[in-house]
């Protein structure tokens, strides 16, 4: 393990090079040789915090509003990704005759997008900022070549998967970064703005969808991200790289000092062991293999042949089940650098904010992972229109997260906000179980949808403020990932309850409103919504389909209800950090290091160094 320092909260703010060397002069103390320094807390800093406190000293005021604006340009490209490419994906498995593998890659991709979290936020922590989004661009655009090249489902899966590492690094990335420039009264405001793209393209994408669908195909819709994301990327880690490279240049930090390890003289091999030492490659890889081998088989179990008389499917489950413990020992007696401190795991707003992201999106995926499909189906709707209604919650998520921020700012506090949001969710996804679209009114799924945009919008955005209040700036970027990993595993499970619902009923369901027809009739209705929507509405076998669908979707909306209970109960007892001046509510400093006199906690009735430190011990 590399050698541990004691460093100093910094103060500088000039931009001038004197002043910057006079400021290197006097932290002459550090060890020029470790890759990690430690604060006040005793927490280890990998080089890339450190380089980011450098490097905030030489933005002068153009060079910050360039960075906001190129982190504006990246948020609106990954809106436009989130906003369309997911639409193609039907329509791609259907033209391979698979469209009910769509849960499957969707969990597959969900264990990547999960995974994939903390190897980015080390990577950032422990090289830079710019660092990691230049291998986020990498993945992206190999990942789109291959899916717009697929000419099987299997490489489509293999694409997506690929891509999925670079659309969840850009997604943490962009976050890390906000908590990186923002106080806490702030940073609620500025990522929920970050979202804002989403209700442009709410309209823009689904117009594009659409024309893509019906035009140029699906397969134009996912290449064109090959040379939209380079364009939209290329400020931004231009920005961050010209920064690193001013601060080494001006001595702020060193480039074998704070940035990066001295290995001169060690073997190639040894080098690898010691990234993925500094990565935890073995528990990422453990948590991934758990996570794949219990989800997978629930997807697959109908298609596999016997079902789960098949062996293989029993033997991946039990499989998936006995790594966990593995995991859990491999973490707390091998792992130097393990994905999930314990510190993490022993700080209550850490293990709730993870818990409630967790199973709220469990209770989305299971409703969403096939609600685009259903709504082609039941409703006549054009598909402009059906695409408008996929992005209704994303809208109103995006709109109330900006007004949950908003109201941070003045309130200082978040835990009403959250509470009254997963009430509110709650409520939206319980209506769909009558208002689910077959039979009944446009305004009714429509307002299911809103309000459960509302509440996530309000959920969303306290769980991440709450999760980085809590802990010193160097675990900022390490506990923003490991509540969105735990977050997607939510959804990889989400998406794996709606593919054992969707494949074990929906064949059943169509040959019980549907007697008449042969069974490759009904093997197709069941393979292609393309084939489903190729029937016009009225006739018997679009009716018929109609209704297996409305079935199968009835019983989506219960589970997911049950799973919106969890979140509200664990939001009850979520700590209250005050939202002030500070970059965290553990460290009480702001950005440029000073001390910030401000409670710890919004409830000022409790006191403030108990739950100081019961939210950081060790």
């Amino acid at each position: 393990m590399s050698t541990t320092v004691t460093t100093q909260p910094t103060t500088a703010t000039s931009d001038d090079a004197s002043s910057l060397r006079e400021k290197r002069d006097h932290d002459d103390h550090h060890d020029s040789r470790s890759l990690f320094s430690s604060n006040d807390n005793g927490i280890v800093a990998h080089a890339g915090v450190k380089t980011v406190e450098a490097t905030h000293r030489v933005y002068g005021k153009y060079s910050k509003w360039f960075l906001f604006i190129s982190l504006g340009l990246a948020a609106y490209i990954y809106s436009l990704d989130g906003t369309t490419t997911w639409n193609y994906l039907a329509f791609a498995a259907s033209e391979f005759g698979d469209h009910g593998l769509i849960s499957p890659v969707q969990v597959a991709q969900s264990i990547i997008v999960a995974c994939g979290k903390p190897v980015i936020a080390k990577i950032a922590d422990v090289s830079s900022r710019g660092t990691a989004y230049v291998i986020v661009l990498l993945f992206y655009v190999v990942g789109y070549i291959v899916i717009a090249s697929a000419h099987n489902i299997q490489t489509v899966a293999g694409g997506i998967i690929i891509y999925a590492v670079g659309y969840t690094g850009l997604q943490l990335l962009t976050q890390i970064i906000i908590a990186d420039i923002t106080t806490l009264k702030w940073r609620g405001l500025v990522s929920g703005l970050m979202s804002l793209p989403f209700v442009i393209n709410a309209f823009v994408g689904s117009n594009i969808a659409a024309n893509v669908i019906t035009g140029a195909g699906w397969r134009w819709g996912y290449g064109m991200f090959a040379i939209l994301v380079p364009v939209a990327l290329g400020p931004l880690i231009i920005t961050l790289l010209w920064a690193e490279r001013k601060a080494r240049k001006l001595g702020v930090v060193t480039a074998n000092g704070l940035t990066t390890p001295v290995v001169e003289g060690q073997p190639f091999f040894k080098r690898i062991l010691v990234v993925a030492e500094k990565l935890d490659v073995v528990g990422l890889l453990l948590i991934g293999t758990s996570v794949s081998l219990i989800l997978l088989p629930l997807t697959l179990s109908k298609s596999a042949k016997g079902g789960w008389n098949n062996a293989s499917m029993i033997a991946m489950l039990v499989v998936g089940i006995v790594v966990i413990p593995m995991y859990v020992f491999w973490e707390f007696k091998f792992a130097k650098f393990p994905v999930i401190a314990r510190r993490f795991v022993m700080n209550r707003t850490v293990v709730c904010a993870a818990l409630i992201g967790s199973l709220d999106f469990i209770s989305f995926y299971i409703v969403n992972t096939y609600l685009y499909s259903f709504i082609i189906i039941v409703k006549p709707w054009s598909l402009v229109n059906a695409t408008y209604f996929s992005q209704t919650q994303t809208v109103a998520l995006t709109v109330f997260g900006i007004t949950a921020g908003l109201a941070m700012r003045y309130l200082h506090s978040y835990k009403w906000l959250l509470i009254g949001g997963l009430a509110i969710r709650l409520l939206g996804c319980g209506l769909m179980i009558h208002s689910r679209g077959a039979n009944s009114s446009d305004a009714e799924i429509v307002w299911t949808q809103l309000l459960q945009g509302i509440g996530g919008g309000f959920a969303a955005v306290s769980i991440q403020v709450a999760a980085q209040a809590s802990v010193p700036h160097a675990d900022v970027g390490m506990v923003t990932a490991v509540v969105l990993l735990i977050t997607e595993i939510g959804g990889a499970i989400g998406s794996a309850i709606a593919g054992a619902i969707w494949t074990n009923l929906m064949p059943g369901r169509i040959a019980h409103h549907l007697p008449f027809l042969t069974a490759d009739l009904q093997t197709q209705l069941y393979g292609s919504i393309v084939s489903v929507y190729s029937y016009p509405r009225g006739t018997p076998i679009r009716e018929g389909a109609i209704m297996a669908y409305d079935d199968v979707m009835k019983i989506m909306t219960i589970v997911g209800t049950v799973f919106a209970v969890f979140p509200l109960l664990l939001s009850l007892i979520m700590p209250n950090w005050y939202l002030g001046d500070q970059q965290n509510a553990v460290e009480q400093v702001d950005l440029a290091g000073g001390k910030v006199d401000q409670p710890a906690l919004a409830d000022k009735t409790k006191n403030p160094a108990f739950w100081r430190r019961e939210e950081t011990q060790v």
